[in-house]
């Protein structure tokens, strides 16, 4: 049986230095509030949203204009049963340039069908990949979120971004 990770792919009309560099400006597609660094090997960071998904990354691999590795050290999401699903997983950016358009490759390796947060995951990742960090790349302009305690208290966005499932 082949395990199939979670993989997005999209692409712009900028040049892979663009697509690297907003890779790397996580607070400008992820979280404003990102607690820590995210630009090479080596640096930590947290991703919080509170009583709801809490995540602390380290960046492994940083190669320029090609990609970017990250590794899960530690991550707790309330929304499922095994909390831990995350750990140990690996979130990798990978960018090839075609003729006309640059190419960006996202998978988190590891977030597989088989986990009980899959499908929320899937649509969180869909949202910051492809929307957000899309628009950071073509606009100069993402859709972070501003403030992480209000979307902990927002059910409406959680229920936007998990399709479906509430956070009492």
């Amino acid at each position: 049986m082949t395990v199939q990770s979670f993989t997005t792919t999209f692409a712009v009309d900028q040049t892979p230095e663009t697509v690297f560099n907003a890779v790397l400006d996580v607070p400008g597609w992820w979280s404003k509030a990102l607690v820590g660094r995210s630009e090479k090997p080596g640096d930590v960071f947290t991703y919080e949203v509170p009583g709801v998904h809490r995540s602390t990354i380290e960046v492994t691999e940083v190669v320029p204009h090609d990609h970017v590795v990250w590794r899960v050290l530690d991550a707790q999401i309330t929304l499922v049963d095994d909390q831990t699903e995350w750990n140990n997983t690996e979130i990798r950016f990978e960018i090839t340039r075609s003729t006309d358009t640059t190419e960006l490759h996202f998978t988190h390796v590891g977030l597989t069908p088989e986990f009980e947060c899959f499908e929320a995951c899937r649509k969180g990742w869909t949202f910051y990949i492809d929307k957000s960090l899309h628009d950071l790349i073509a606009t100069g302009t993402g859709q972070p979120d501003e403030d992480p305690q209000a979307l902990a208290l927002s059910k409406e966005k959680i229920t936007n971004l998990t399709g479906g499932i509430i956070v009492d």
